[in-house]
Parts: structure tokens; C-alpha cells; sequence
């Protein structure tokens, strides 16, 4: 909400001298956010004046219109009453006009200064203004054309209000009577200790079987309606122009004089109108919901079919208008248009004003469900003064009729739903105890009554909440009234005193170590929203019948696009490696590495329907326990990319390109901190590369389970997600890894005895893979076995065709002596014993007759 200084002074009488930004400090203690003080015409300099255009030349042999103008500015010429000649390119005024003109010696805004010069072969002595060159807009196609009434050598500065201070306030939820500035005067007045002029104080007819007729079908969806007719009114009336600078000063273009009074009388008490042209009503007006099959075209000329749950304005035709969000076209103000034969302004001269109150609700869904979000809408959904309706009414017929001499018809409809007033019980000294500060019973009552509520009592009071007021509904809400008041800063700083617990749960550990640990390994943290569309899993390649794509779609997602919760990681950190490389991280060259983890969403097709739970009790085991069985299962997942160099190029030496092998030692890092080993075999699972994927398995239960997959991504998964070449990932379910590690994982234990080391080197077929034999010589080892470590594969003519040497680094220790050569030879031995059994491997060089030196 935009709140110029200006109007603000006519509701509250400030201190003489108080600026906008003193203005905000003290809104900013009240607790309201008043996000920035725009200066308005700071910079701005004299002589700015009205000017009457005298005579027009038009210039010719140029690309585009200039006319050579001589206009009157009274005495601010610069002779004795002499005109002016102005050099413009505006085509919208003509002889006989009032315009404004900056003068030579003038300063406009962005300090541009104005003096007299030579253009187009005309010295032109000053500048005929547009809006956008004196900031009162964003229009630079026409000049300023004044009303006839002004004088030429008038003070257009003052005439025009060109200072001013705006303040820029971000209106929370609970706070929508603050988008009025008779809710910010409120707040304001509060604040200094000021009298309220309250702008809604207006004399009101009572209602009478004379006014427009009014049906209301739905007192729920509708609870006030109020209806005045004005008739009479000049179609060629123009808005004025204080009431167009209030309108631009609080981010509203005026459209024309009865919509620009609607909006203003919104802007000024809270309260949204409309205004319907008379001639084209077809009857009385209902309010009712809406029929199957209805459809409206709006105002912004969107063609809407209507839902039996939107709630609408309608005549006896059809609806004319979405209650609460915007009208239709089929009754709005027609533009006025003058007659070029006989000079008469045809227009609207019969209009119907609505003010009503709508149910938020009703008004949010309607407004979400077609996408409409307006300035009425806004103000609904947050809460707007029911008791207002009829003051607006009043203030929009006044208005109307001393601006576009109208005449008020003499009937007055008003329909109110029966309701009373809003109590809510209070123990005196509850804001005390909410605060920790004693504020007393006298404190509390007056700040209540500040707010505009009547109180009673003396140890327990009862609170009238006024109409304006729709989020005060306990007592906590009081207490937050006083608090905010009297001042959060005076508030002591106590830090709590947690109670004792159990600190974090084995499973925050583990994701905390994860963190630290992928940290450490130069991988970057990224978090992305946990949202997917099929466009995501067509760009990873997978197939329609995968898993991964039946999703949890929600009801009201942020984008259309992404309506689903993910089942993978990869979509949205791929995403992110895509961005940063794309702004300069130069993936391809200088690296990137990150790492997320998070929940994923897996629907199993068994859960239930989840029911709504009673807000007035606790609920019960089974109801809980209902409520688990409707969501989806949500494993907590930990994903890595990495694109470019791993490694960079130095005086060192040659740098390395990430590949699928950073993957999976990413993947190991991981299962380290788990306390668990990975068995890593070659496999084919999108979205890696069939040659380059590795799926990953922990043992658990006695049993191996697929844990994850790394490797380097498909080629045309790179190509399709715009990533860069050989862009790699790795993915594991981190939830799965904790229950395989079994809890705590020991510390690592450093001995004081020396480590023997034996090399071998196996030569097995080529489709067995590498895992299968580290595992076979762990298992034939023994205990002694601390380590086991591939550091080279070979292939050669010398092995065959359809071989390879695998050579495997074997470190045993004794956790209590100094090991004999002779042990940790057998213990060798008994290792290559179990690979040449469990995958046929054969010791190299055993074929020839000779045993290579064991190391």
C-alpha cells in the first residue's frame, strides 16, 4: 500500500516538519513494515508553469512530427507577459490548450536541466512536459493537458503536486485494514498520539423501498450489500487533478472519472466498489452463486466459465460481475465519446454503486481458481470493514455529484445479514504474562480502546472487536495489540532456558555428517524446490512405465508447469549446475560440484484418504495414525553433480576432468559416515550412461539391497537438460545407508603396530567385475585383512583376448603384534585361494610357470 504524505496530513494532524521517514519509524514501531520513503520530485526546480498554447507551426522535412509552438506563461516569460517559443514533438494538443512548461533555468527530475537551444533549426525556450518527464507517470506519448480553468504563469509545481513523500508499506495477511489510508491515519494516529479525523464518519440516509432492487441468495457468501443510483452525470467530466495525483501517488492509473472515484473511495476507507452503468442492467441485481454452464467475460476481456462455487453479481440476464474480484464488460462505464457533427460527449450519465462485504474465502477461491488478482480481491481475502459499505456508498454518490454533477436518486438500498457484535474474554493480566513485562490493567484497556475496542471489566475484561478488525479472535491477539503498542523494543532480551532432551536423533546425525563430510570433498550444498513436472522425467530419458514418474500431484501447485512432488533428486540439482554454469561458474572449465539431500516422495498406491481432523481437541492415536497411512513414503535421499574439472591445471601439473569415477567416490564418502561398504557393479538404469553406471549396494539384513546409482549421465540426457559434457551424478537413499550402518560408527582406531603390504595381480575374464573380486579377497583374507586397494587394470595381447589384469594393493595388520612375513604371506595366499575359486581368476604369471615377487 502506497500512502503519500499529503493525504496522510488531512486524517491525522502531524507534528510541523515530520518527514516521511519519521513518519515510517514510528509505523515501523507499531509493527507495521513501511519498506521504503519515495522522494517525489527531489531534485525538482523552478519555473514550472501552466501554459496556454497561442500557436502552432508545423516544421516539416523531418522523419517524424515537430510542430514550433507559441504558448503564454503569464509574467514567467522572459520579458513582461512575452510568449514562449517551444520546439515539441507531441501531437495531442492543439490551440487553446493548457499545458505545462518548464522554463530555461528549471531542474526536472533525474537532474536534467532545462535551457533554451537550438533544434530542429527553431530555438526553442523551454520544454512542453509529458507526465513521465515530470515522474508523475510512465507516459512519454502525450503532453499534460490541463483544464481550461488554470492561468498561464500558474505555479504548475503546486498545481500538480509534484512533492510529496510516499510511503511504500507491505500490508501482512493480518493486516488488511491497513490497505486504506484510513487504516494507516489509524495507525498513525496511534502512534503520535493524535486525534483520528475518521474519513468514514459521513451523515447516511437510512435504507427505504425506493432504492435499486437488490436480491442477495447467499447471506453467507454476502453478508452487506449496499446500492445508490446516481443520475445525471455529464459524460464529458474529467477527473481532477488532485484526484488524479492520488490515484498515480498510490500506483493507480486514472481510466476515467466514475472509475477513478471508485478507486479512490477504495483507497481512502478499505472498502472496494463498483460502479454499473444503468442503461445497461437488465433488471435488478442478484447475488447469488453461479449457474453450471455460465460464462462472463471480464473486465480485463479474459472470457471466464464460471464455477458453481464462484459467487456472482448478476441481473436478470446473466452474471454481470465476479463478487469481490472484478465486473464484466457487459455493464462496465462507457468511455466518453464526443460527436464529430454536432461536438456532444455521449457516455455513461446513469450508474448503480455496489459496496458490499464478501466472505474472504469465497473471494481467495475465486480469485485463485480463475487467476484473477485485483485490487478488490486483495483486499477481501485479507479482511475488509463490513460496516463500511454504506459510508463508501455515500462518499462514491457525493463525490459523483459535486465532481460530474450528477443527482442523487433518493432511494437507498441496504440488505445486512443478522450478526452481532465480536466479544473475546480477557484476563487483565494476560498480555502481562504473554510479554514478561507488567503492563497493568490501565495500559491494557487504553491500548485496546486504541484500536478502536470497547472494553469492560476489571480483573476479567470482555472486549467488543471492531468491524474493521476481523483478525482479533482470542485472546493472544489482545495481548499482541498491547505488546506492539506499548513497544516490541521495550521488550527485556531474555534468552530461554531449553529443557533438558535427548539431543539429535542418530538419523540428524548422520545427515549432518553427510553434510560435513561432501563439504569437505569440495562438493557445494544447493536446496531446490521439491517440485517436478513430466517435463523433468522426459528430459532424464526415462521410460513411461518407470516408478519415478507417478508423482503426488498437488491440488494448488506454485507453477503448472512442476504440479508434482519429486521422486528424485537429480531434476532440480541438474537444474541448479545448469544455472551456475550458464552465469559465468564455468562448469566446463573451472568445475562445479554439489550436493543436496532431501526428502522424495514415493506413492505406493496404498495410502488412504486422508480425513479432516476436529480443531478442538487433540486428536486421537488412530486419527494420527490415519493421517500416516494417507501420505506417500518419503525416504530422505542424498544426490551429487559434478560437470568440468576436478581437478584444476597448475605448476603442479596437469588437472583432471570429473567422471563417473568422482561419482562414485562421492558415494563411498557417503557410506563412510554411515559406517557401511558399498559393493559397487556395473549396470544400465536411467538417466547414466549404460557403459557408465554403477549401482550400489549395502548389506542389511543379511542381504544385499540397491541403495543408489552413479556414473556419467547419457549423452543425450547432457543434451536435453543443456548440461555440460560429461556431466556426472550419484544418488542414494541416505535413510536406507543408516539402517544398514546399524547406529554410531566407531571412531577409527590408530595402531602402534606396522602394516604389512602384498601386492597381487589377478588376470580374469573381462565381463567379471572388479567388486566380485575385491569381495572374493576379503572373504579368503581373513581378519588380518585392513584394507584392500585396486591401483591398476590391464589389457594387453600378452593376457588373451577377452582378459584383463586387475592388481590389488592387500595392507594386513595384527591389532596386538608385529606381524611375521610368514602370516602375512599365508594370509595373501588364502586371499588369491578364494578369487581363483569364486570368480576363476588366475595369479598373473602363474601361467608361465613363475610367480611374480609379492611386494
Amino acid at each position: 500500500m502506497r500512502a503519500p504524505l499529503s493525504w496522510l496530513r488531512e486524517y491525522v494532524e502531524l507534528p510541523a516538519g515530520e518527514t516521511g521517514r519519521d513518519v515510517a519509524a514510528k509505523l515501523i514501531e507499531a509493527g507495521l513494515e513501511v519498506e521504503t520513503v519515495e522522494q517525489l520530485g527531489a531534485g525538482l526546480k523552478g519555473p514550472l508553469v501552466v501554459g496556454k498554447v497561442l500557436a502552432i507551426e508545423e516544421l516539416i522535412g523531418f522523419k517524424k512530427p515537430i510542430r514550433y509552438c507559441q504558448v503564454d506563461v503569464g509574467q514567467a516569460g522572459r520579458g513582461a507577459g512575452e510568449p514562449q517559443n517551444i520546439v515539441c514533438g507531441a501531437t495531442n494538443f492543439a490551440v487553446g490548450d493548457k499545458v505545462v512548461v518548464v522554463l530555461p533555468g528549471a531542474v526536472l527530475p533525474g537532474d536534467f536541466a532545462i535551457s533554451a537551444r537550438k533544434t530542429y533549426g527553431k530555438v526553442s525556450e523551454g520544454m512542453i512536459c509529458s507526465a513521465a518527464e515530470l515522474g508523475m507517470g510512465d507516459d512519454h506519448a502525450g503532453i499534460i493537458v490541463l483544464p481550461p480553468e488554470h492561468e498561464p504563469g500558474a505555479d504548475a509545481i503546486e498545481l500538480l503536486e509534484l512533492v510529496d513523500e510516499v510511503l511504500d508499506i507491505a500490508v501482512t495477511p493480518d493486516r488488511g485494514y491497513c490497505l486504506s489510508m484510513r487504516g494507516i491515519a489509524r495507525e498513525t494516529a496511534t502512534a503520535y498520539g493524535r486525534q483520528l479525523r475518521d474519513p468514514a464518519l459521513l451523515d447516511v440516509p437510512s435504507p427505504d423501498e425506493h432504492g435499486f432492487r437488490v436480491e442477495v441468495a447467499d447471506p453467507k457468501g454476502c453478508d452487506r450489500f449496499s446500492a445508490r443510483t446516481v443520475t445525471g452525470l455529464r459524460p464529458d467530466a474529467r477527473s481532477p487533478i488532485w484526484l488524479q495525483r492520488r490515484l498515480q501517488k498510490a500506483g493507480m492509473r486514472p481510466v476515467s472519472l466514475p472509475v477513478d472515484i471508485t478507486n479512490y473511495v477504495m483507497l481512502e476507507l478499505g472498502s472496494p466498489l463498483h460502479a454499473y452503468d444503468r442503461e445497461r442492467l437488465h433488471g435488478h441485481i442478484s447475488v447469488r452463486r453461479a449457474a453450471p454452464g455460465e460464462r462472463l467475460t471480464t473486465l480485463d476481456g479474459g472470457k471466464r466459465k464460471l464455477d458453481p462455487e464462484d459467487l456472482v453479481i448478476a441481473d436478470e440476464q446473466g452474471p454481470i460481475g465476479l463478487a469481490g474480484v472484478m465486473g464484466g464488460v457487459n455493464s462496465e462505464i462507457a468511455d466518453p465519446e464526443q460527436d464529430p457533427a454536432t461536438g456532444e460527449w455521449r457516455g455513461t450519465t446513469e450508474v448503480v454503486v455496489e459496496a458490499a462485504h464478501f466472505d474472504p474465502v469465497t473471494v481467495a477461491r475465486t480469485s485463485r481458481r480463475h487467476k484473477i488478482s485485483s485490487e478488490a480481491s486483495r483486499r477481501f481475502e485479507r479482511g475488509v470493514d463490513p460496516e463500511a459499505a454504506a459510508a463508501a456508498a455515500q462518499r462514491t454518490v457525493d463525490l459523483l455529484v459535486l465532481l460530474a454533477g450528477g443527482t442523487a436518486e433518493a432511494g437507498v438500498t441496504e440488505f445486512a445479514a443478522p450478526h452481532g457484535p465480536r466479544t473475546i474474554k480477557i484476563d487483565a493480566g494476560h498480555p502481562d504474562r504473554v510479554a514478561g513485562v507488567t503492563y497493568g490493567r490501565e495500559a491494557v484497556v487504553r491500548r485496546l480502546q486504541q484500536v478502536g475496542c470497547d472494553v469492560y471489566g476489571q480483573d476479567e475484561l470482555t472486549v467488543t472487536v471492531p468491524s474493521w478488525r476481523s483478525d482479533l479472535t482470542d485472546p493472544n491477539d489482545l495481548a499482541e495489540e498491547v505488546i506492539r503498542l506499548e513497544g516490541y523494543e521495550n521488550l527485556p532480551s531474555t534468552l530461554p532456558r531449553p529443557p533438558a532432551g535427548r539431543g539429535l536423533t542418530e538419523r540428524q546425525r548422520l545427515l549432518r555428517r553427510t553434510g560435513r563430510a561432501l563439504a569437505g570433498a569440495g562438493y557445494v550444498e544447493a536446496l531446490n524446490y521439491p517440485f517436478v513436472g513430466a517435463a523433468s522425467f522426459d528430459q532424464l530419458g526415462l521410460p513411461e512405465d518407470d516408478p519415478r514418474r507417478r508423482t503426488v500431484t498437488l491440488v494448488n501447485p506454485l507453477s503448472d508447469e512442476e504440479p508434482g512432488m519429486r521422486t528424485t533428486l537429480l531434476p532440480g540439482l541438474l537444474a541448479t549446475l545448469r544455472r551456475n554454469e550458464g552465469r559465468g561458474s564455468q562448469g566446463g572449465q573451472g568445475g562445479l560440484a554439489l550436493f543436496e539431500t532431501g526428502l522424495v516422495f514415493r506413492p505406493t498406491g496404498a495410502e488412504t484418504r486422508a480425513t479432516r481432523l476436529r480443531v478442538d481437541a487433540r486428536p486421537g492415536d488412530e486419527e494420527i495414525a490415519a493421517l500416516g497411512n494417507a501420505l506417500p513414503e518419503q525416504p530422505r535421499h542424498v544426490a551429487t553433480v559434478l560437470a568440468g574439472q576436478r581437478e584444476t591445471t597448475g605448476w603442479w601439473g596437469k588437472g583432471r576432468v570429473a567422471g563417473w569415477a568422482d561419482a562414485v567416490e562421492s558415494a563411498r564418502t557417503v557410506a563412510r559416515e554411515a559406517g557401511v561398504e558399498l559393493t559397487v557393479r556395473n549396470a544400465q538404469y536411467d538417466p547414466w550412461h549404460p557403459g557408465r553406471c554403477a549401482a550400489l549396494y549395502v548389506t542389511h539384513d543379511g542381504a544385499e539391497v540397491l541403495a543408489g546409482h552413479a556414473g556419467e549421465l547419457h549423452p543425450r540426457v547432457v543434451k536435453a537438460m543443456g548440461l555440460p559434457e560429461r556431466t556426472s551424478a550419484m544418488e542414494l537413499d541416505l535413510d536406507l545407508l543408516g539402517r544398514a550402518g546399524g547406529g554410531v560408527v566407531p571412531a577409527p582406531r590408530v595402531s602402534g603396530f606396522p602394516v604389512a603390504t602384498r601386492d597381487v595381480a589377478l588376470v580374469v575374464d573381462e565381463s567379471v567385475p572388479a567388486a566380485e573380486v575385491e569381495s572374493a579377497l576379503r572373504g579368503g583374507a581373513g581378519e588380518l585383512l585392513e584394507s584392500v586397494r585396486l591401483f591398476d587394470v590391464f589389457t594387453g595381447e600378452q593376457l588373451g583376448e577377452g582378459k584383463k589384469s586387475l592388481a590389488y594393493a592387500l595392507r594386513f595388520r595384527a591389532a596386538d603384534r608385529t606381524l611375521k612375513a610368514e602370516e602375512a604371506s599365508v594370509a595373501r595366499d588364502a586371499a588369491v585361494a578364494a578369487a581363483v575359486e569364486r570368480t576363476g581368476a588366475v595369479l598373473r604369471g602363474a601361467e608361465a610357470g613363475s610367480e611374480a615377487p609379492a611386494g
